[in-house]
């Protein structure tokens, strides 16, 4: 397969941007192996493939990223693209939020608002998904909260022990993705 950040920036096989990325072989081979070994898996267990897409569709969509957005949101049926579209457009905000166990980071809490997938948005996602996005929302903007309670939510809603750290899994690859496709774009509009 294609390296996935080279095509989501475009580098062009031989260009100073494919030069540059050259250097770093070891980190282009791991980020490839990370995307293969999460979105496809020998053994996917209770996570599918459509779950796994659509987790990270919303996961672009919340970092506001086009082209990852994009690329993950084709791999989903209309309907489920079109919900995962409306609930971007509500969960987005700006973070991180969260509150630090009582110490001298406290002075660095920052209350903010707690997101819920719409009605709408749950008779499309279903249990699992619904609660699947609300803790990847949490993970995303609200990362020092993390507590038991988001993750029993999970279990609640079907979702077994290995999956929620599949789920954590892709959402942690995917903020990383994502700021390697923006700061190589970037550095490809200067060369």
């Amino acid at each position: 397969m294609t390296d996935v950040i080279d095509s989501l920036v475009g580098i062009a096989p031989g260009s100073k941007l494919d030069a540059i990325r050259a250097q770093r072989t070891e980190a282009r081979k791991h980020a490839q192996a990370s995307y293969a070994s999460l979105f496809e898996p020998k053994e996917p267990g209770g996570v599918s493939a459509e779950e796994r897409h659509a987790l990270a569709a919303f996961v672009a969509g919340l970092h506001a990223e086009p082209k990852t957005d994009a690329f993950y949101a084709a791999k989903l049926p209309a309907t489920l693209r079109t919900a995962v579209a409306a609930e971007v457009a509500t969960a987005k905000t700006q973070g991180p939020y969260g509150r630090f166990p009582k110490g001298p980071l406290s002075v660095e809490d920052a209350p903010g608002p707690r997101w819920t997938v719409s009605t709408a948005g749950r008779a499309v996602l279903g249990p699992r998904l619904s609660a699947a996005f609300e803790h990847t929302h949490m993970l995303v903007f609200h990362p020092r909260d993390a507590s038991a309670p988001s993750l029993q939510s999970l279990l609640d809603a079907g979702w077994s022990t290995n999956d929620i750290v599949t789920i954590s899994q892709l959402v942690s690859f995917l903020s990383y993705q994502i700021r390697v496709v923006s700061g190589l774009t970037v550095l490809a509009s200067t060369l």
